[in-house]
């Protein structure tokens, strides 16, 4: 399959090197003048848990192609676009005439309605995805991070297309498991609101990364996750679908605080995720919080400890409204 990844941002670069190195043609957008800025290859610090549960670090100087046009008579087959949430409308209203045939698969969080959200891309052509990977570009130019054994597809309760289905089958030749969200919709709110309730915590001590090794703030964290269900439920969506991935916010925070305090300090690849989030002017946690908040407000759901936090993450003069 010839891939195009938009972007080179660690979701692009970590998923376009393994994709390569199941034998598929990798090659990168970027923006006009950026590819002799980034150079002819990626210098690569990762932990791989594809095959082994503790991770095998990899570390590799990876040769990459860059184009810096794209016009709607390519030949790639599939376009990854993984992008902020609050960038992806303007990604997609861009992508939308030069897509051609090709499939875009559409990977990462997505706060507003999917389909809203993708405005005038064709959804006949697009596949929905979301990745277990995570990590950072270093001021040296390294990319830290980690790549998790599966990467989670979804539909909106019904089977994948043969697009689709040809889609997930290229990511299980790059070795990763795939797990199927039928209510994808409701899937990538609960993920978006549990990266809420850790960010507001984490934005308190300056990033994510603080979080780790405090026990008394992951539990903050965690009881902040817990007071934004009811949020999820004012959106319609039915939590007893997605029991396993709120459990972290659900069971009694003393003992999941603990239980991931010592994931943190003991098991590589979630220690460089959350290390590598370290960055205390990072847009994303900020507008993550920040619309999370103002949709709680909107429908009217008490939402105390994200409130508290306003502060950290508010634009100036924001704060309070």
């Amino acid at each position: 399959m010839k891939i195009l990844m938009i972007g080179r941002g660690v979701i692009a670069t970590v998923y376009g090197w393994a994709l390569e190195r199941a034998g598929h043609d990798v090659e990168f957008y970027v923006r006009p003048g950026r590819a002799v800025a980034y150079g002819d290859a990626v210098s690569l610090d990762l932990f791989d848990a594809r095959r082994r549960v503790w991770g095998q670090r990899v570390v590799e100087e990876w040769p990459v192609r860059y184009r810096e046009e794209l016009g709607p008579d390519h030949d790639f087959d599939l376009v990854v676009l993984s992008v902020s949430h609050h960038q992806l409308a303007e990604a997609a209203a861009w992508l939308t005439p030069l897509l051609g045939d090709a499939a875009v698969l559409v990977f990462g969080n997505v706060w507003t309605e999917p389909l809203a959200a993708i405005g005038d891309l064709p959804a006949d052509q697009v596949a929905w995805g979301f990745p277990l990977a995570g990590g950072g570009f270093g001021a040296d130019g390294v990319l830290r991070g980690m790549m998790l054994p599966s990467v989670v597809f979804g539909t909106f309760g019904r089977p994948p297309t043969d697009r689709e289905l040809a889609v997930r089958q290229a990511f299980r030749e790059a070795g990763l498991r795939i797990r199927e969200q039928p209510d994808f919709r409701g899937w990538l709110w609960a993920h978006f609101v549990s990266d809420a309730g850790l960010h507001s915590q984490g934005l308190r001590l300056g990033s994510l990364s603080e979080l780790a090794g405090a026990k008394a703030d992951l539990r903050e964290a965690l009881l902040a996750g817990r007071e934004l269900l009811p949020l999820l439920e004012a959106r319609g969506v039915d939590l007893r679908r997605h029991r396993s991935g709120l459990l972290l916010f659900r069971a009694p925070t003393r003992l999941t605080a603990s239980v991931l305090t010592w994931l943190l300090a003991h098991v590589a690849p979630l220690r460089v995720s959350f290390a590598t989030h370290s960055d205390p002017d990072a847009v994303e946690p900020r507008e993550i919080c920040r619309d999370t908040l103002a949709e709680a407000r909107r429908l009217g759901v008490a939402v105390p400890r994200l409130e508290a936090a306003e502060p950290h993450f508010a634009r100036e003069g924001r704060a309070g409204h």
